[in-house]
């Protein structure tokens, strides 16, 4: 018996070679991410599939209100996803934990073809890793509770992150 292409699984968007539904399927399914970069290669897959409620669920909760989720859509959904290389991920423990992730991603839309490198910073919170949106303000002044919910000062916490 052949394989066809019918029977062969997708490949996962984030470049792994693994099958989606060994790869960052499993997270968009609801498995926490075991770390930044799986969290951060799921959360490119989850742009190059559509997968909003991903994207916006796996960002720090106090930044969601922030996020537009139509124009999210909008850049996933119209966009043709070309790939990502993950340069470095830098763990640098602490309670809570945070890393950051450097990578490029591409794609291509009605405007053409675009690279985009990036410095991404993430916290985990609960067993969760959560992306720390550099476009989405953390309302926290340097002595109130860190928006990630750690219970720290802010200036102890995530201040350094943003």
């Amino acid at each position: 018996m052949t394989t066809t292409d019918a029977e062969t699984p997708p490949s996962c968007p984030c470049g792994s070679g693994d099958p989606l539904s060994e790869c960052c399927g499993r997270y968009h399914a609801g498995l926490p991410a075991p770390s930044a970069e799986t969290l951060m290669r799921s959360r490119y897959s989850a742009y190059a599939l559509g997968r909003v409620d991903y994207l916006l669920a796996t960002t720090l909760a106090a930044q969601r209100s922030g996020l537009d989720r139509a124009a999210i859509s909008a850049w996933s959904l119209h966009s043709t996803w070309l790939g990502l290389e993950v340069e470095s991920s830098e763990v640098l423990g602490g309670q809570p934990e945070h890393a950051f992730v450097t990578f490029t991603a591409r794609w291509h839309d009605d405007a053409g073809e675009h690279t985009h490198r990036e410095r991404s910073a993430f916290v985990q919170h609960q067993g969760h890793w959560y992306f720390i949106d550099p476009t989405v303000a953390l309302q926290a002044g340097r002595n109130d509770p860190c928006p990630c919910a750690s219970g720290q000062k802010f200036k102890k916490c995530c201040a350094g992150f943003v």
